[in-house]
């Protein structure tokens, strides 16, 4: 087995981060665990010197080294992932360089604790063929450019080689990716559109989430939104408000922490919304579809645009609404009945 050197420079956003988040945050390299083992291992430099700890903190303009091994072809053939042909792949567009997928709920994106054959991933090798997907973002990784989480559902894109694989990154990066979400939140949204600006960080308080935060180590997130159609307050309830959400950025968890902080939690949200079955209108899995996704082609240049209608849980909750619409936006009268929402 080979071995390569991924080569990094500390930018203001990572300046004081943890060495292990830093590495695992990068394009190409691996799980954390897995970065807190080149550590341990010595295979990491900063500045020419061995890293002493996985903890040590990264300072801006530090130069960090890691030796990464480089699997032999006949590894990378036989691939790390089981492939999973039971999972259906509900593909929207596909050529030899990647495939444009409506992701469905409930499916994790790569293997993780509890989660070893049952991912996206594990379909995709059984539809591409592990040797024929992108291993920028590590073996466990294989095509997968960005993730929706488990309980959000639409489009999403992966990639079939490496070149086009950092490439799609790229075009994230340089936020011209166009990636757009439907969501529907508690309360009244008073703006028909607006920028939320904010850090975002691990929560210092539960580290299963995400949280707004202005620490040295928080990450910059930009989402705007514009909202669709409002729906009047019950009795034991605020009213709702459909939005959709423009990510420019892509953060954890970023739309529902951006949600949470303008006092705005999105329906069904069980890590960081609130109320009962009552006020999430029976739903138990966020409200958050990803509908819109828009790029140009890196390898062909064509213009590739895909939307994708709400599936029919949340088509469900809109209909239980549809009485106590307040009508819809400009925007919502062209949006909406993309979503299947005409009722």
């Amino acid at each position: 087995m080979g071995a390569r050197m991924v080569n990094l420079l500390v930018g203001p956003e990572s300046d004081g981060m943890r060495l292990d988040a830093f590495l695992a945050a990068a394009e190409g390299m691996p799980s954390r665990s897995a970065c807190a083992r080149l550590v341990e291992e010595g295979r990491v430099r900063i500045n020419t010197c061995p890293a002493t700890s996985k903890s040590e903190k990264v300072l801006l303009g530090d130069r960090v080294a890691a030796e990464l091994d480089q699997p032999e072809p006949a590894e990378a053939a036989q691939g790390l992932l089981s492939p999973n042909p039971y999972i259906p792949l509900d593909i929207r567009y596909e050529d030899d360089y990647l495939l444009v997928i409506s992701k469905q709920e409930g499916l994790v994106c790569h293997p993780s604790p509890g989660h070893v054959d049952d991912t996206l991933a594990n379909a995709l090798v059984a539809h591409c063929g592990y040797g024929h997907l992108g291993m920028l973002q590590g073996e466990e990784r294989p095509g997968i450019v960005h993730r929706l989480d488990m309980d959000t559902s639409g489009l999403m894109v992966a990639a079939k080689d490496d070149a086009t694989q950092k490439a799609l990154q790229d075009l994230i990066r340089m936020r011209v990716l166009d990636r757009r979400y439907i969501t529907l939140v508690q309360g009244y949204m008073a703006r028909d559109e607006d920028t939320i600006v904010t850090g975002i960080a691990r929560s210092t308080r539960d580290r299963l989430r995400m949280a707004v935060s202005d620490a040295p180590g928080a990450r910059e997130a930009i989402t705007t939104y514009r909202t669709l159609e409002r729906f009047e307050a019950g009795r034991r309830d605020e009213g709702y408000s459909l939005v959709e959400c423009h990510l420019y950025t892509g953060r954890t968890h970023q739309i529902r922490v951006h949600m949470r902080h303008v006092g705005h939690q999105l329906v069904g949200d069980q890590l960081y919304g609130r109320g009962d079955d009552r006020v999430n209108l029976g739903l138990r899995r966020q409200f958050l579809h990803s509908w819109s996704i828009a790029f140009d082609h890196p390898a062909t240049g064509e213009r590739i645009e895909r939307v994708d209608r709400l599936p029919e849980d949340l088509l469900a909750i809109l209909g239980v609404l549809k009485e106590r619409s307040m009508g819809r936006t400009a925007a919502g009268e062209r949006i909406c009945p993309l979503l299947g929402a005409e009722g």
